[in-house]
């Protein structure tokens, strides 16, 4: 068995024909397509079995309801194939992808993670193609940075080798559980390829995590991605990467008024504002930074959100 598809179900009898379609038109030779019915308390757990019935390809577990990361480690447990992937069962892959991209790790069984294009919001206002190039990578680092890979952790557009989860699992009660899993995955790999062929369609959903964040759940991304920067030995390094992390501290202060846990950069190292490709706004945040504390920054970023709300 060479790919095991993982995708958790959970209140998506509307959607989930249109995801396994997508799968099974033109399965990839020697795949499973494993269905972990999260308790959904709809017709999915009837849905799935099914499709199990009809599509020798797909085995079904059902359990109680325990969240996505649940869910997809009982994949994960099940799953036999030499490579994993997740797909959400509200979204769906384009025409013969893991055929082309099962091809593609058969021409470099180094690969331990290969990427492809994700259409981001597939149906909505913001749609668009997210490619991340032709690349090979030899460091989880490197990768990192130079894909700038903390704006697309999803777990879905990525096909694992299944060694990789010998140590790593989703943590279960976390929000933004890609965030993460991501760099322990990255740690675990020796070469990471990224691809421009295939298609992962990610549609819009109102009631997703990234769209209902609050400050409860911007907390556990937050802490995602300073506890990797420190694992990397780059917390207090002044990169666009910490620019960006400094925006969900910032949203996450305004949300909940929490001691800031990102360190305050090194500004003797590193690179200067003048050098980093950001924004406008980005860049008189850290000017103001440089002057003071990341704990005052979000005080003054808070006030004068509050200011303007009140005119």
């Amino acid at each position: 068995m060479r790919l095991s598809i993982v995708i958790p179900v959970y209140r998506v009898e509307q959607t989930l024909e249109r995801c396994l379609e997508s799968i099974l038109r033109q399965p990839p030779a020697d795949c499973e397509v494993i269905l972990v019915d999260d308790g959904s308390p709809d017709a999915c757990p009837r849905l799935c079995d099914e499709w199990a019935e009809r599509d020798p390809h797909i085995r079904v577990a059902h359990q109680a309801n325990a969240g996505l990361s649940a869910a997809r480690n009982t994949g994960i447990k099940m799953a036999t194939g030499d490579y994993i992937t997740f797909v959400d069962s509200d979204d769906f892959v384009g025409d013969n992808t893991f055929a082309v991209l099962m091809a593609k790790l058969s021409a470099h069984p180094e690969f331990d993670m290969l990427e492809y294009p994700v259409f981001w919001h597939y149906g909505g206002e913001e749609q668009r193609v997210m490619k991340f190039g032709i690349g090979e990578y030899h460091d989880g680092h490197d990768y990192w940075q130079r894909t700038q890979a903390w704006t697309h952790t999803f777990a879905c557009n990525k096909i694992y080798a299944r060694r990789l989860f010998d140590e790593a699992r989703f943590p279960v009660g976390k929000y933004f559980e890609d965030a993460h899993t991501l760099p322990a995955l990255l740690k675990a790999a020796k070469v990471i390829g990224t691809t421009e062929e295939g298609m992962y369609y990610y549609t819009v959903n109102p009631d997703g995590i990234t769209a209902t964040a609050d400050g409860e759940r911007l907390t556990d991304l937050l802490e995602a991605h300073v506890n990797n920067m420190k694992d990397m030995g780059i917390a207090r390094q002044l990169s666009k990467y910490y620019c960006d992390v400094l925006n969900i501290q910032l949203d996450v202060y305004e949300q909940t008024r929490r001691r800031p846990i990102l360190p305050d950069p090194d500004w003797k190292e590193g690179l200067r504002i003048g050098q980093l490709d950001i924004t406008r706004g980005n860049r008189m945040k850290l000017r103001v930074l440089r002057r003071t504390s990341v704990k005052t920054l979000c005080k003054i970023n808070r006030l004068l959100h509050k200011m303007r709300r009140s005119r």
